[in-house]
């Protein structure tokens, strides 16, 4: 009953799902359900339509939700990079980063952040260990372009919440994620399904 309420306040957001393929919407709304993620402002995920059909895409907040349930992940959390802020990343046996935003910058004062110029995330692992990855802004735009919904949706009315969700999936091929979860995201995000299954996964793209 909660998730129809919630796939109803969706369509009243994005009004053209109502033109959209009803098995399609269906089973974005499955995936949801399945994944146990909310379409919404909270931006764990979205419905969105492409041209006739319901594309379901995982959120910057979803995809952090999700690795945090392998119970295997202390904190995980990603951030922008800016022109104006100083940034030192350095790869090594003892990984080094350090971020100041712009705005918190004492040597020198900005009137704003200039361009946007990447993400990064940091995951730390219970037990000890962590994992940085960065991406600049071209390998971002580059997997913009692959999605279907490169020119719709989230990646133009939230551009820097997808380019934290890409660095996160980015990363997730070294992190202690379940082959399940692992699985489930890599079926699921970013598809149109226009058939219902038990595990929606299975469902063909």
């Amino acid at each position: 009953d909660r998730l129809a309420r919630i796939a109803m306040t969706t369509i009243r957001i994005t009004p053209k799902l109502l033109e959209c393929n009803a098995h399609s919407l269906l089973a974005s709304v499955m995936q949801a359900a399945q994944l146990g993620l909310e379409p919404g402002l909270l931006g764990h995920c979205y419905i969105i339509p492409y041209g006739k059909e319901a594309q379901f895409i995982i959120g910057y907040r979803g995809m952090i939700d999700l690795a945090r349930r392998s119970g295997n992940i202390e904190s995980i959390q990603a951030h922008e990079v800016y022109e104006n802020d100083y940034f030192v990343l350095e790869y090594g046996l003892q990984d080094t980063l350090r971020h100041i935003p712009w705005h918190l910058r004492e040597d020198k004062q900005f009137d704003g952040p200039g361009d946007f110029r990447g993400c990064y995330m940091v995951a730390k692992f219970i037990g000890g260990g962590h994992h940085i990855h960065y991406m600049p802004k071209a390998e971002i735009d580059a997997h913009r372009k692959r999605s279907k919904a490169a020119n719709n949706g989230p990646w133009v009315t939230d551009y820097i919440e997808m380019a934290k969700k890409t660095v996160v999936r980015s990363a997730w091929k070294w992190l202690p994620i379940s082959v399940e979860i692992m699985k489930q995201v890599a079926a699921s995000d970013e598809t149109v399904k226009t058939e219902i299954a038990p595990d929606m996964g299975d469902a063909p793209d």
